[in-house]
């Protein structure tokens, strides 16, 4: 398993924004602008525009998360669907290298993407977010990855339940009753993962809004850290927001759009409420990870706190009972 150490995030104190500048120059690239921070507590990406008026974004890597391989795979993804004019962010190569490194710090250079951020509810744009998944789909079928992780409810669930069991984070007198509804929701989750049986392929693996820009040409693609092998579905259900008529007119969209480049196969819409499930649980055992890293409790201060916690076992409750409902279907086709 992965960030074993809870102060992972003493390895960010020495990234001043002196040694941010000096590993972007030792590519001879020289920054004109300050340093933009970007939303990221992952990693640590910046972005700039150099003396040759070019933007760029800038991406450090949080030590001990992913090895070289892993790293380099997500790369070479990025540059195969680049490769069949999929708009997604593509490592630059400097020296004949997409992964640089600098007094312990890995690091890669993009061209900046720029662009507005997505709107999920306008159907147009999301018929052409369809098409552009449905054939980074039909990419990535190609062949597997080998060095990125699996999306499982093992590696999701069962490490995330077992970190938070031990980390102290989950105040005690909430204890049981956390514990015991994220065991009957894992349990509900590995059934229909078992079900379902999907092939995994590769993904994008963190497919939210936010990871889609929307520029002159149509959306563009960023962020593929957490690219990894898994079910299709994992790409698609983050698209999805409101009620339960509305998630069904965006699927038909998405799905009709996707199709054009790649098959789906529809039992993977039982997986969507186990993978929420997987993702929520995920999200409060990260946040747990990280606490030692001092951009967490900043931003995040709430973790802290009971109510985070009484708000979990309440929305655990409301997956227990999502698991238990029909899936979204589409309408049969005429």
């Amino acid at each position: 398993m992965h960030d074993q150490h809870m102060d992972a995030g003493f390895h960010y104190q020495a990234l001043t924004p002196d040694l941010i500048l000096d590993a972007i120059e030792s590519l001879a690239i020289y920054p004109e602008t300050g340093l933009l921070a970007l939303n990221s507590y992952e990693n640590r990406v910046y972005q700039f525009r150099d003396d040759n008026k070019r933007r760029y974004v800038v991406k450090f890597y949080r030590p001990e998360r992913w090895s070289d391989e892993q790293i380099l795979e997500e790369h070479s993804f990025a540059a195969e669907l680049s490769e069949q004019e999929i708009p997604v962010a593509t490592p630059l190569i400097v020296d004949g290298r997409s992964l640089h490194e600098y007094q312990g710090y890995r690091f890669t250079l993009f061209p900046s993407m720029g662009g507005r951020p997505f709107e999920v509810d306008n159907l147009d744009h999301l018929e052409e977010v369809g098409h552009f998944i449905g054939r980074i789909h039909q990419c990535a079928q190609a062949k597997p990855f080998h060095h990125r992780e699996a999306l499982t409810p093992e590696r999701l669930g069962d490490e995330s339940l077992l970190w938070l069991q031990q980390s102290g984070h989950v105040p005690v007198g909430l204890e049981t009753a956390y514990f015991t509804v994220v065991e009957q929701v894992l349990t509900k989750t590995k059934q229909l993962f078992s079900e379902v049986d999907a092939p995994h392929i590769r993904l994008h693996g963190d497919l939210h809004p936010s990871n889609i820009l929307w520029t002159p040409d149509g959306p563009g693609f960023v962020d593929l850290d957490d690219a990894k092998m898994g079910p299709a579905i994992q790409d698609i259900w983050m698209m999805l927001a409101g009620d339960r008529s509305q998630q069904t007119l965006q699927l038909e969209v998405i799905l009709e759009a996707y199709e054009e480049f790649c098959d789906f196969d529809k039992r993977q819409l039982k997986l969507i409420e186990p993978l929420r499930s997987l993702r929520m649980l995920h999200y409060s055992a990260w946040l747990s990870r990280r606490w030692g890293d001092p951009a967490f409790p900043m931003h995040f201060p709430w973790f802290g706190e009971s109510k985070y916690w009484e708000q979990q076992i309440l929305a655990f409750k409301e997956q227990l009972a999502a698991l238990d409902e029909p899936p979204l279907s589409l309408l049969p086709q005429h």
